[in-house]
């Protein structure tokens, strides 16, 4: 189910444009035109966009798990008293919808100067993306046997060095869950840099990809040869982290 968009996508971006749009699902195209991949790079400056999303990416994915993971430790060893506050503060912000911050960060970011710049897309990686990423690690670390802190704590280890030497290594499923998701985020989202950049050389290669959902049916394995190339590093991202989850998943089973 999940991986027959990808294929219809990838067979799409094979068939030779200016044909008229098949009639109904296309298994096999008539011409295999591997052309499309050379073609759409002339018509988006591709690569740079690509190179732009990487830079997003590798700048907020481990921001987000960093500051996240310490949100999250922060969370899970407070006492409960505070505990229960801060979960529903983080639940309540989580209820808000995105949309509701487009104006209110755009005009921030406009007054401090940093709009114009690729890596502003990547800012919300310094607040942890999103609540859900800090609820998370919350649950992993309050799920770790508090006899385990207890004697990190006898021995006079500071909250970082606990956090460094017990929580984190023992969540690691947690990070690569979240480093995944992360990744898929920034290297799908549009709309923070339709707002916030206006030059196309610091566009990601989501945003260049939306512009060429106007070209005409005719054209459209083009659009498919584009998505083919936006999609796969994603789809690495994914089999990386299920690879990196496997070992661990069987042995706890």
């Amino acid at each position: 189910m999940f991986l027959s968009p990808l294929a219809i996508m990838a067979v799409g971006s094979l068939r030779k444009p200016g044909l008229p749009p098949p009639g109904g699902l296309e298994l096999r195209p008539d011409v295999f035109w591997s052309g499309n991949y050379g073609t759409v790079a002339g018509l988006i400056p591709l690569g740079q966009q690509l190179l732009n999303s990487v830079l997003v990416v590798s700048t907020a994915v481990p921001v987000t798990v960093l500051v996240a993971s310490w949100a999250g430790f922060a969370i899970a060893m407070a006492r409960p008293a505070v505990r229960r506050p801060l979960i529903g503060i983080a639940l309540v912000m989580l209820s808000m919808p995105a949309s509701a911050m487009w104006v209110p960060r755009k005009v921030m970011l406009e007054q401090l100067g940093l709009t114009d710049h690729t890596l502003v897309v990547a800012l919300p990686a310094v607040m942890g993306t999103t609540p859900f990423y800090v609820l998370l690690f919350a649950l992993a670390y309050h799920r770790i046997p508090r006899s385990l802190y207890e004697v990190a704590a006898v021995e006079q280890a500071s909250a970082f060095r606990i956090w460094r030497s017990v929580a984190f290594p023992l969540a690691r499923p947690t990070m690569f869950a979240v480093a995944a998701l992360a990744f898929a985020a920034y290297w799908g989202n549009f709309i923070d840099p339709l707002i916030l950049l206006t030059t196309e050389d610091d566009w990601p290669v989501a945003l260049g990809l939306r512009t060429l959902a106007a070209l005409e049916p005719t054209l459209h394995p083009l659009y498919m040869a584009a998505a083919v190339m936006a999609t796969a590093p994603v789809a690495l991202a994914f089999l990386a982290a299920q690879r990196a989850l496997a070992p661990r998943r069987g042995l706890e089973t």
